[in-house]
């Protein structure tokens, strides 16, 4: 063979992502469209607050003018009364938790289909550089620490400001010289919760990190099940999972220890005012300048504020928490493609097919170019193979055509039109791949093949498949078309596979075919039958194919040499072992060796 594909178009090394600042008016715009929404959820919220400040009131006065009195008549009045503020609490508590909750289900869904549509606007370079389990943890993960601080942390917000504020005026109607036991303790709680905020934002970001990081192990191990069976390595990858769970559990473990303590401590603050109110209240009523049920509501306000400033100081340490996962996000959404349309892109119309590179250089990075000055025209209907070594350049040549990569310099030209200077949709329409590693989604057969064309009728789908030796194999099976194939199309085998991918490409019938041709891991029957498929899909049609078999060689009108990233040789097979170059070279250590373990077989057979 000459060579296998390159992994060089795809670094392995994680992209870096500049860090951005918060940008909380960015955060709140998600509330936007829920404007109505959120204003019946506030005001339901703030209702159920203000409601919840009546009960400590109510007993201030049971406790001087029922109990002192005896009134049975007025303590009946006033248990109506309770029982009808309870009742209109508990509605507006519905109506808050509903509305918000309905709130956050909908900006989880805008939030995600953001990111989804955002991630398919990106080049083919952002998804070489990230794991696509990193990925998927930024749309479930994040996405859900976002929708709670848009809505249960708003919730809390406003609650506990109301609640608190509320109790404090009261209080200070009370007793104002009381009230100051809990407000100069304000500035020691809030200084006390913001420390603790930065310990606990910079711990959640690892557990975040780490968590990612246990997903994208999950995400290869499963994708890859065959190789790890096939291989046996089951035990290895339950290790590197236990490894990756163990460093999010040790993540994790940290930032429980600082919310353990933290809850502790604020809650000793909160309970110490309230004994000092105690002790200070208990010197007002002896002295009479406070009642008793005065003292016991005054507590009970002091309770409230106590939990509502904890419940505060504990939602800014959520927030800090929450900073990681929305920066993450947003570096997300903040990432541009590498390869966009101009502003005056054109739609590329139907093409003859004829591809033109103009001194074409190529790099992924900086360090290392791929590919120098290459100039290769293409005339259409012509088939060219580029065959050399692992790493020549040959898939990053593959690439550029449709426009995954652009070129660092040089132009590629489609019927002489610039492929930057024309959409790359319309430019894509026009180009059909089947690639080395055949890749199906996990649904049926039909949907696979339509997936070359959405609108085609059942007749050309079936067509399709014909043409591509699919139809006897599939009316085989016993939901026929409508067999699942499930994950990468695991349930059917690489040559069934393969012709599906050759359907789903004739379905399409573009100008331009690009064939990362592999059949020598196919049985004998198999590769006739694909190979047969792929003589059909190259009728007619422009076609660059990655060569590895002899067989695709001869179907070959040139062939481009390709070594260390420039052409070294052009020409006819003829031509190109008469040079007696780096073709000739690679053809006698490959393809006599392949020839000469077919006759032994036969030989032996």
């Amino acid at each position: 063979m000459f060579g296998r594909r390159s992994r060089r178009g795809a670094p392995q090394d994680k992209a870096e992502v500049p860090d951005i600042p918060m940008n909380w008016r960015r955060l709140f715009r998600y509330l936007g469209p829920y404007k109505r929404q959120l204003v019946i959820a506030i005001i339901a919220l703030i209702s159920s607050a203000l409601l919840s400040l009546v009960f400590p009131g109510v007993i201030s006065g049971v406790v001087d003018s029922v109990l002192t009195t005896r009134n049975v008549q007025l303590l009946d009045q006033i248990t109506v009364g309770l029982l009808f503020v309870f009742f209109l609490r508990s509605l507006t508590s519905l109506v808050e938790n509903y509305t918000l909750n309905y709130i956050g289900e909908r900006i989880l869904v805008d939030l995600r289909l953001e990111i989804y549509t955002h991630l398919q606007t990106l080049s083919m370079g952002f998804f070489a550089s990230r794991r696509v389990g990193e990925l998927i943890s930024r749309l479930s993960n994040d996405v859900g620490v976002m929708r709670t601080v848009l809505t249960s942390n708003i919730n809390i917000l406003i609650e506990q400001t109301v609640i608190m504020v509320g109790a404090i005026i009261v209080m200070i109607v009370l007793n104002a010289s009381l009230t100051l036991f809990i407000l100069i303790l304000l500035p020691f709680i809030i200084g006390f919760g913001a420390v603790f905020g930065i310990f606990l934002r910079r711990i959640s970001t690892q557990v975040q990190d780490e968590l990612a990081g246990a997903t994208v192990v999950t995400e290869e191990v499963l994708q890859n099940i065959r190789e790890v069976k096939s291989f046996a390595r089951e035990p290895y990858e339950i290790g590197r999972y236990q490894t990756a769970i163990g460093r999010s559990f040790s993540a994790a473990i940290r930032l429980l220890r600082i919310r353990s303590l933290f809850g502790p401590l604020i809650a000793f603050l909160g309970f110490g005012a309230l004994a000092m109110i105690l002790w200070f209240g208990g010197r007002e009523v002896i002295d009479g300048r406070l009642t008793g049920g005065q003292l016991i509501g005054f507590l009970v306000y002091g309770i409230s504020v106590a939990g509502a400033l904890g419940s505060l100081v504990s939602l800014y340490t959520s927030l800090q928490e929450a900073l990681g996962a929305t920066k993450r996000v947003f570096q997300i959404l903040d990432t541009k493609p590498d390869v966009t349309d101009t502003a005056d892109a054109k739609t590329l119309a139907q093409v003859e097919g004829r591809i033109t590179f103009d001194d074409v250089s190529f790099s992924y990075d900086e360090r290392q170019e791929v590919l120098h000055h290459i100039n290769l025209d293409i005339a259409p209907g012509e088939i060219v193979a580029l065959v050399g070594p692992s790493g020549a350049g040959k898939s990053t040549i593959f690439n550029l055509i449709p426009r995954f990569y652009d070129p660092t310099s040089g132009s590629v030209r489609v019927d002489g039109t610039d492929a930057k200077s024309v959409t790359q949709t319309s430019l894509r329409q026009q180009i059909g791949i089947v690639p080395q590693e055949t890749l199906l989604f996990g649904g049926t057969i039909r949907e696979n093949i339509r997936y070359g064309r959405l609108d085609a009728s059942d007749s050309e789908l079936e067509a399709a498949a014909k043409a591509a030796n699919a139809h006897d194999f599939i009316m085989e099976l016993p939901d026929k078309y409508e067999t699942i194939v499930g994950e990468r199309g695991i349930r059917l085998s690489g040559g069934q596979r393969q012709r599906v991918a050759i359907a789903r490409a004739l379905l399409k019938d573009p100008r331009i075919l690009l064939l990362d041709e592999a059949t020598s891991s196919l049985d004998t029957e198999s590769e006739h039958l694909v190979q047969e498929a792929l003589t059909r899909l190259m009728q007619n049609r422009t076609t660059v194919i990655i060569a590895h078999r002899l067989s695709t060689i001869n179907v070959a009108n040139r062939i481009a040499v390709l070594d260390k990233g420039a052409i070294v040789e052009l020409g006819t097979h003829e031509e190109l072992m008469a040079l007696n170059g780096l073709y000739a070279k690679l053809y006698s250590m490959q393809f006599r060796e392949d020839l000469s373990l077919t006759g032994n077989v036969q030989t032996a057979t």
